[in-house]
């Protein structure tokens, strides 16, 4: 779609100049700006927002009776989260792709080889990827000490994932790719969610041999709407078909729901309550921006289910002001601020964190706290 990748990049800089000049909360020395306010795929019902669950089947669910704030005392963290400095209210890098080919041609484009490089390094520095639908549930299940990053593909091209003659990933494909970092590197969890439009990856009559392969292998698929138009120009039913009609065609060729919407060019409608869900149709846990910076973790105050922020994958180039707020900036600030990078204590059943951090905690997720 070379004309909608197009608009995309001119739709998505005036995003991130919006974001740029719009009110926010400062947070420490982030390259100038940082996290602030911004805010499992099942049947479409429920309230959002997440929690910690021992059943991920029932990770979706909230707490009925949230305990009061004032009568509940957080616990003492395991030794182990404290030996890991475990921080569960730290941000989590959303990143944000488009296409990815040998040679790229627009601004949003990814080549083969800068994909495999930004993997590698996720891989190498301790990140292990998570999906979308599990973030804004607060289903983190990560290995302690480790940090969960969510990796997110947008507009369901062929260089995210293509099938061969033989059924397998075709080389050089994203998820080819996400394969063979993680049998390189074995805490590097091969999963992404894939935001889908009509084209499928332009699969044609293999779609839904290829969702299916998606779905049994780990990854996730996400609503990205039919046809890709700007929400903000729709009406309520237009929203809505656009984004009903995509969701039937995924229903109908994979056999599930979505749990999560990434809105075209970041853009959300007039009324975004007409997105988030439709009776018999779509309900989503978490709805993702084109955004520009990392997200705050699904257990802090400052975490919005329906305005989740995302990061451009990008280097550090003049372009958008890539040099500060795309992926390569963004990853190396918080290489060097570890103390704001959200660290798994490697229990999914609680929310370990240093005492001091304390005030960023929602208070719903009081009884799953613990200090130290």
């Amino acid at each position: 779609m070379p004309l909608l990748h197009k608009i995309a990049g001119v739709v998505i800089v005036c995003a991130v100049i919006l974001g740029l000049v719009l009110p926010r909360e400062e947070r420490g020395d982030a390259p100038e700006r940082a996290a602030a306010r911004a805010g499992a795929q099942s049947e479409p019902r429920g309230e959002s927002g997440g929690r910690k669950a021992a059943d991920p089947a029932r990770r979706q669910e909230r707490p009925s009776a949230p305990p009061s704030p004032t009568t509940t005392v957080i616990a003492q963290a395991r030794p182990e989260a404290a030996r890991v400095r475990a921080n569960e209210l730290g941000q989590i890098p959303v990143l944000m792709y488009h296409r990815i080919v040998k040679k790229p041609e627009m601004s949003l484009d990814r080549s083969v080889q800068e994909f495999r490089d930004e993997m590698e390094r996720l891989a190498r520095t301790g990140y292990t990827p998570i999906t979308a639908g599990e973030f804004a549930a607060g289903w983190i299940n990560v290995p302690a000490g480790r940090y969960p990053v969510v990796l997110t593909f947008d507009d369901s091209t062929p260089g995210h994932f293509a099938l061969d003659a033989g059924g397998n990933p075709a080389p050089d494909t994203a998820v080819a790719i996400l394969m063979e970092t993680a049998r390189r590197h074995p805490g590097f969890r091969p999963t992404a969610t894939f935001y889908l439009n009509k084209e499928l990856f332009q699969m044609g009559d293999r779609a839904a041999e290829g969702l299916k392969w998606l779905v049994r292998h780990g990854f996730e698929l996400g609503n990205h709407t039919l046809s890709h138009k700007n929400l903000a120009e729709l009406s309520q039913s237009a929203v809505q078909k656009e984004i009903g009609e995509i969701e039937s065609q995924i229903t109908s060729l994979a056999g599930i729901h979505t749990t999560t919407l990434a809105y075209p060019f970041g853009v959300e409608p007039k009324k975004p309550a007409w997105a988030h869900a439709k009776d018999g149709s779509y309900q989503f846990k978490g709805v993702f921006l084109a955004g520009w910076r990392p997200s705050a973790s699904p257990f802090s105050k400052d975490f919005d289910w329906r305005r989740i922020p995302r990061v451009r994958s990008e280097g550090k180039i003049a372009e958008d002001d890539c040099k500060r707020y795309c992926s390569t900036a963004w990853l190396d600030w918080l290489d060097k601020n570890p103390g704001e990078r959200y660290i798994s204590d490697g229990d999914p059943n609680t929310v370990s964190f240093p005492r001091a951090a304390e005030r960023k905690l929602a208070d719903r997720f009081r009884a799953y706290a613990r200090a130290y």
